[in-house]
């Protein structure tokens, strides 16, 4: 079946969310780099429709804002008082100016596993049996709590949702759940939300109320069965949240190994929505990829890794690192340990090494940052060595300043490169040294006092310690460090 392009999709994301226990809106908690509506509303775009309407209330200023950067293009429609299912319908419907001409979909937004698969086979099954209104179901294995399908046993077609509370035993043994998720004829929808009634427990607009007003006017109520109970799974507690977050991240890691990436663990290993892989592409465990980072041709990532939009060259390895806005190039060594900041910019074949951390710096092909060494707001050329604990001081209390070391230069163990300073092409740094002036190309720079020795100091100065005994022993027999 073709799906049909609906008129609207309505977002149902008014409700406090009080079982999550937060200052933060509950449709806008996140699993996999995406807000729980986020993900909903990435799946409503799947079925391109004309018009996308949010429902807000609680915390409706934050939400708005979070929408705005989201989706720019969604409308949002306000709940003042949470009154319903039925009464947010009716606001959004509102919006749209009235009773829309076509197909409408009420989704919820804390159902951050709902695909857009699954939407559209339930709007093609619409269209396809002439419903005034299709349900999402599911056949759950334990439907405790939840409202029952009660169908048509000749047709098939849907004569009751039945709340758990209000059914009877034999409807109690029905394993098919109302999703709260539908697709409504339009028309017909905004008819049936000026029928509904408050004279419930809750004093609330039901939608599903809905379903029994339309049966009774003649028309059709069917059902379409979603083929994986847990995409209807709703959030309303940190429990559900992070059962939602595993069940999601093995999607996504199912679909990243069918495509030719090799995830050595998947129970240890993280990922985002927004991540991309490249063929033969490995991952070790404990490793989390988040945002916009890509993985290239035959990259190895891990273990114990955390990249966060970063972008990782074909056959590079980054081992037990943290990188945030970095760019690794292709054949790069980083790690183990090494930290690499927003402006990273590591060329072909460079190294960055344990205990290395990096920011706003540019480090050319085949470099290396071997150990122990912090290089920021600095530009290295190709094929340079820098020495191990070195650092570039690039902050005088105030301002930030530039460091540019040349091509095929070796700066020797424990400099300090005072910016702003430039070390030409070829030259050599003397270890200890504090480059404060700018060094020419092929010269050595030697910034460091002079050694002196003073013999004897220790007899003197520590009679009968361990060291002055030590050195006694070390000078041979009879004789004397003076």
């Amino acid at each position: 079946m073709s799906a049909i392009r609906p008129a609207a999709v309505v977002v149902l994301a008014a409700g406090e969310g009080t079982r999550m226990k937060s200052a933060t809106p509950k449709v806008l908690h996140q699993i996999c780099g995406r807000s729980l509506v986020g993900h909903v509303l990435a799946t409503a775009r799947e079925l391109n429709p004309l018009d996308l309407v949010v429902v807000v209330g609680h915390a409706r200023e934050q939400v708005t804002a979070h929408l705005g950067e989201l989706d720019p293009q969604a409308r949002t429609a306000v709940q003042e008082q949470q009154n319903g299912t039925g009464h947010a319908v009716r606001m959004a419907v509102e919006e749209l100016g009235g009773a829309v001409d076509g197909t409408v979909v009420v989704v919820c937004g804390d159902t951050p596993l709902l695909t857009g698969e699954t939407l559209r086979q339930l709007t093609a099954a619409h269209h396809a049996d002439g419903n005034a209104v299709t349900v999402l179901t599911a056949e759950v294995p334990d439907a405790t709590g939840y409202g029952r399908i009660v169908r048509d046993g000749v047709s098939g077609a849907v004569t009751a949702i039945v709340e758990h509370k209000d059914a009877d035993e034999s409807q109690r043994a029905i394993r098919e759940i109302n999703s709260g998720v539908f697709a409504f004829d339009g028309p017909l929808l905004a008819d049936a939300l000026g029928k509904l009634r408050t004279d419930n427990s809750q004093g609330e607009e039901y939608l599903t109320d809905v379903l029994g007003i339309l049966r009774e006017a003649g028309h059709r109520v069917g059902a379409s069965v979603a083929g994986d109970h847990r995409e209807i799974a709703g959030i309303n507690n940190r429990v559900q949240l992070a059962q939602a977050r595993r069940v999601l991240n093995d999607r996504l890691l199912e679909r990243a190994m069918l495509a030719g990436v090799t995830v050595v663990d998947p129970a240890t290993t993280w990922v985002d929505v927004t991540v991309s892989f490249e063929r033969d592409a490995v991952v070790h465990p404990g490793t989390e990829l988040h945002g916009s980072t890509l993985i290239g041709e035959g990259a190895e990532v891990g273990p114990r890794t955390r990249l966060t939009d970063t972008t990782v060259g074909a056959g590079a390895r980054v081992d037990t690192t943290i990188a945030e806005g970095a760019q690794i190039g292709p054949e790069t060594n980083v790690g183990p340990f090494a930290y690499l900041r927003p402006g990273t910019r590591l060329g072909p074949k460079a190294k960055v090494g344990t205990y290395v951390e990096t920011k706003n710096a540019a480090i050319g092909e085949g470099t290396k940052v071997p150990h122990l060494s912090y290089v920021g707001d600095a530009t290295i050329g190709e094929y340079t060595n820098i020495g191990a604990a070195s650092v570039f001081v690039n902050y005088d209390g105030q301002d930030k300043h530039h460091t540019s070391v040349g091509s095929h230069c070796r700066t020797g163990a424990d400099n300090m490169f005072v910016a702003p300073v430039t070390v030409g092409d070829g030259a050599y740094t003397a270890a200890g040294s504090v480059i404060t002036k700018d060094v020419p190309p092929g010269s050595l720079a030697v910034a460091r006092g002079q050694q002196r020795n003073i013999e004897g100091w220790v007899a003197r100065k520590r009679p009968g310690s361990a060291a002055a005994k030590a050195a006694e022993a070390a000078s041979g027999p009879g004789g004397s460090e003076d």
